[in-house]
């Protein structure tokens, strides 16, 4: 019930009980809703933080075999947070996390075992551990789609369409195709928008038309005849996505029977225009043989070309294929970039998480810890720490004034960045400083 109101929910109202939810399944010895009350009160989710509790908690979780509570103390034991600085006792949670199958404990220790931090340097454990993820992560992606094929964002790659009308409609498609995966009512508007396009004659819309019936959502039911009918409109206009829809269906036999010459002949016209999925599903049926001699050297070709393009599943299998030295020459260092650039182009927080590039939740007093650390580290960033504490004290000034301030609810999740502007601090630092020669002048002056 709490992960549905959760999940649901758009005010901080219903998000609060959603937590009084987890808080009574916890008392009856929940283990997901301990997990999810463990968070809370680490994070300080609706002003609830403690994290001793959090770590009692968590410790009591990884007493019965719960991955998330040992990578949580992992984490915390790694950082000095609320328990002692041990990183010996971090790389031993880390390790029964990893065991128990979590996916930001292997990849924490994957970047560990890369980089040589408190183990020693072996690309070929990190090597494994990223595996571990990628694999998870091209799993779901395939059993997403119920085909190996990911749709990649055309307007990332402007040069692969012929006008900027083709770029409008594919942002378009993905929007309602977004609002379709949360159940959204306005997928019946994607679909009368399409219809109107396509009647007008919109190639791309008929494609998309093919692709909602290929996969299915409230406004267009799945149909293979009506997906087919679609593709077969688009590619008779030589559209990409409608000449790689008719190739799905031909290689999959949805709809039609599975005809790998078929699938073949429209993935290779699809691939010719440039389209980075088409490319990927030629690579892959050179690399498993699927109605063709299995050709590794194809097979890397097509993956390579879909790559330049971000296709993630084809960066996965160039991965695989470096790490087992197939059809190219053997290279650790590079299945682990291939693979790391994989996880980085799905986004998961694993990445985010383990290379710092941001945080799962945002700590004051955490980042005043690893402020300190740096500058203990080194004596070059003493400087650019002593800059950082300023921005991050005034934010904490922000915050506390805005907490008693009596439009708090209004203003609590105030984002600066998204209202003063991305170089607010800067300001302020300057205009501090600004401030302080003012009046030494005046003093000394």
């Amino acid at each position: 019930m709490g992960i549905k109101i959760l999940q649901q929910s758009k005010s901080q109202k219903q998000k609060a009980q959603a937590y009084v939810f987890f808080a009574k399944a916890a008392d009856m010895g929940n283990m997901k809703a301990m997990e999810k009350m463990a968070d809370a009160l680490l994070f300080g989710n609706f002003g609830m933080q403690n994290i001793t509790a959090a770590i009692q908690l968590y410790e009591s979780l990884a007493k019965e075999g719960s991955y998330k509570a040992q990578n949580a103390l992992g984490f915390l034991s790694s950082y000095g947070i609320g328990m002692e600085y041990n990183q010996a006792k971090a790389l031993i949670y880390y390790t029964f996390g990893s065991a128990g199958g979590s996916m930001m404990s292997q990849m924490i220790l994957g970047y560990r075992y890369l980089s040589g931090i408190n183990v020693l340097q072996n690309c070929e454990v990190a090597l494994n551990h990223y595996k571990k993820v990628a694999d998870y992560i091209a799993d779901k992606l395939e059993k997403s789609e119920g085909i190996p094929v990911e749709k990649v964002r055309l307007t990332e790659r402007p040069e692969n369409l012929s006008s900027n009308s083709e770029i409008l409609d594919w942002d378009i498609y993905q929007y309602y195709k977004f609002l379709a995966e949360r159940g959204d009512v306005q997928i019946q508007k994607a679909l009368y928008y399409f219809l109107k396009a396509a009647k007008a004659g919109s190639a791309n819309a008929m494609a998309f038309i093919g692709k909602m019936y290929l996969e299915g959502n409230a406004a267009a039911p799945q149909n293979n005849a009506t997906a087919f009918k679609y593709f077969s409109m688009a590619a008779s206009k030589g559209n990409a996505i409608g000449l790689h829809g008719l190739g799905l269906l031909y290689f999959y036999g949805k709809g039609v029977p599975v005809n790998y010459a078929e699938a073949l002949k429209y993935f290779q016209k699809a691939a010719e225009k440039g389209w980075p999925n088409a490319q990927f599903q030629l690579g892959f049926m050179y690399y498993s043989g699927s109605g063709v001699w299995k050709d590794y050297k194809l097979a890397f070709k097509y993956f390579y070309l879909a790559s330049q393009s971000g296709q993630p599943l084809a960066i996965y299998y160039l991965a695989e294929m470096y790490a087992t030295g197939t059809g190219v020459l053997r290279s650790c260092r590079t299945a682990v970039e291939k693979r790391l650039r994989f996880l980085k182009k799905r986004r998961c927080i694993q990445w985010h998480f383990s290379f710092g590039i941001e945080l799962p939740f945002k700590d004051i007093h955490l980042a005043r810890r690893l402020y300190d650390m740096a500058a203990q580290t080194s004596p070059d960033a003493h400087i650019p720490v002593f800059f950082a504490l300023m921005k991050l004290e005034t934010m904490h000034l922000l915050q506390d004034i805005l907490f008693f301030n009596q439009f708090t609810m209004r203003w609590k999740w105030m984002k600066l960045d998204n209202t003063l502007g991305p170089y607010w601090d800067l300001f302020v630092i300057g205009l501090i400083v600004a401030v302080l020669v003012f009046l030494l002048r005046n003093r000394y002056g």
